[in-house]
């Protein structure tokens, strides 16, 4: 039976007074296609990561270093099934996203369609895009109106911390060694500014401003931006890692045009050319990059064969 939508006034009201919204019975229209929208960007970003990193794992420098790594790929994969389930209660499609939706219409950061090729890219990742995700999804724990989501995140908060800690500390335990320290630089180098653009379009910029209005989220993309470099920029410094950013006042400042332009096979910046629009970048984001068919390719193959 079809669950009748409520006014955007009675949904907003529901929000002031802080009362969650438990469902469909609560939500709006402009609710409903808000919060789907920032599941989906979270369901495909887990579960892409699962290919993204079993890819680097296999690297791994012993056993137990790639038994820790499958760890978090499977944290991973079920991180993406409560967002999935969730948008299935939703009225979503949960099949037809995950194992027919077409590879460009996938919605995550365009840093996981840049192949991670080794141990060090992956720790990397780790320190730098888990740290991402742990500040989005805290965000999201701390602040979200959606009741369902705010409760299945306490678990996945916890995990994320996990990730990137595994990335910390394998990069303080290499780091000490100059010919290591030189190959988590080359690693840094690309992958920093990549996770500064994660967080999307500058608050200027923004075009789904229902995220902050309707309580999906509590702080802006440029603030979530700032918290992240917060805790990233001082880490790379305490480990010799070095990250084209600094404090100014009371912001973090990057010493680098941005956006930029990037050459995701050459996993090059073009720094030189200078600062180029957004639009740019919007280009390249809806392009997709070099991994996309691969990476969707490999979550659907078993579909694809039983069907």
């Amino acid at each position: 039976m079809a669950v009748e939508l409520n006014s955007e006034a009675t949904t907003l009201q529901r929000i002031k007074s802080g009362k969650l919204v438990e469902g469909l019975e609560h939500m709006s229209p402009t609710y409903l296609e808000g919060i789907k929208r920032i599941l989906t960007v979270s369901a495909d970003t887990e579960l892409i990561s699962a290919p993204a990193y079993f890819r680097a794992a296999q690297d791994a420098p012993s056993l137990n270093a790639f038994g820790t790594a499958i760890s978090i790929v499977q944290d991973e994969l079920a991180h993406a099934h409560i967002a999935y389930r969730l948008l299935e209660d939703l009225g979503a499609d949960k099949d037809w996203l995950i194992y027919q939706r077409p590879a460009a219409e996938w919605k995550y950061p365009y840093a996981f369609d840049v192949p991670l090729d080794s141990w060090y890219e992956l720790v990397v990742a780790n320190a730098f895009y888990d740290q991402a995700g742990y500040e989005l999804l805290s965000d999201v724990y701390h602040s979200t109106t959606f009741g369902p989501w705010k409760r299945a995140l306490a678990k996945v908060d916890k995990e994320e911390t996990f990730h990137l800690r595994h990335g910390q500390q394998w990069i303080k335990r290499l780091a000490p060694d100059p010919a290591e320290l030189e190959k988590l630089q080359h690693a840094a180098d690309w992958m920093f500014m990549l996770t500064v653009e994660w967080f999307g379009l500058p608050d200027s910029e923004k075009r789904h401003n229902e995220q902050l209005d309707y309580g999906f989220k509590g702080r802006s993309n440029d603030e979530l931006r700032q918290a992240w470099m917060a805790k990233v920029v001082p880490f790379c410094d305490e480990v010799g890692l070095r990250v084209p950013a600094h404090r100014e006042a009371d912001a973090w400042v990057l010493d680098v045009p941005f956006p930029a332009r990037f050459d995701a096979v050459a996993k090059r910046w073009a720094f030189e050319e200078g600062q180029i629009g957004w639009d740019q970048v919007l280009k390249r984001w809806k392009a997709r990059g070099p991994m996309n068919n691969e990476y969707v390719a490999s979550l659907q193959r078993g579909w694809s064969a039983s069907g």
